[in-house]
């Protein structure tokens, strides 16, 4: 198991990483298509995995022939979720105590998602963990969406760690690709919507964890 003492930053994807909330996703676009008369293709979220906001927004416009404009369909998907995240969905098991014992220790930390500000937001002031992190980006924040490296770089900048000292956790294979397409370590963690794929995962991660209860006794 990675030593956290070697680790000077801790990158956190949000949803399936932090949080439980994958499978809310899945329930909106099924409603969210249903609004419009079509029933969800069962590869959906696989080709959707790590876009970001603004990615799988063009991509829903031109695989469904939407005359909706970005915005409209990303301010629809946040007033869809954001009672969810404000009220409904809760930390993975663990995360609590790793936010505290790698801030007690100075390890800086920041979020990395692929989800909307807004949500993102509105999930960590809920929970009351926003003080531990330096800094939160967006995918929509630069050039492409994950498994490409552009949003772990940009976090790792902003926290003026190199990229070979950081540490990313992650729930997805796009996500962890992007971690290692950074060059950063790796974690991966269990998540539901994600088992199917989970060989892929173990394969590319550097460790793959059930849950961060694991880390506890490393600080």
């Amino acid at each position: 198991m990675i030593n956290l003492k070697d680790i000077k930053a801790i990158i956190f994807d949000l949803d399936g990483t932090l949080v439980d909330s994958m499978w809310i996703w899945k329930q909106i676009d099924i409603d969210f298509l249903e609004r419009r008369g079509i029933i969800l293709p069962e590869d959906l979220q696989k080709e959707i995995e790590g876009k970001s906001f603004t990615e799988t927004a063009q991509y829903f416009i031109k695989r469904f022939e939407l005359e909706e404009t970005i915005e409209d369909i990303q301010t629809e998907w946040n007033e869809m979720a954001r009672q969810f995240y404000a009220e409904k969905i809760p930390l993975k098991a663990g995360v609590k105590q790793l936010l505290v014992n790698a801030k007690l220790h100075g390890v800086k930390m920041g979020i990395g998602t692929s989800n909307s500000r807004e949500l993102l937001l509105e999930v960590i002031k809920a929970h009351q963990i926003e003080d531990f992190f330096e800094t939160i980006r967006t995918s929509c924040e630069v050039d492409r969406g994950k498994p490409f490296p552009d949003i772990f770089l940009k976090v790792a900048e902003d926290l003026g760690v190199l990229p070979t000292d950081c540490l990313v956790f992650e729930d997805t294979h796009a996500g962890v690709m992007a971690a290692k397409n950074a060059g950063m370590k790796a974690v991966a963690i269990y998540d539901e919507l994600s088992e199917p794929y989970t060989d892929a995962i173990k394969e590319t991660a550097d460790h793959y964890i059930e849950d961060f209860m694991v880390f506890e006794p490393f600080f």
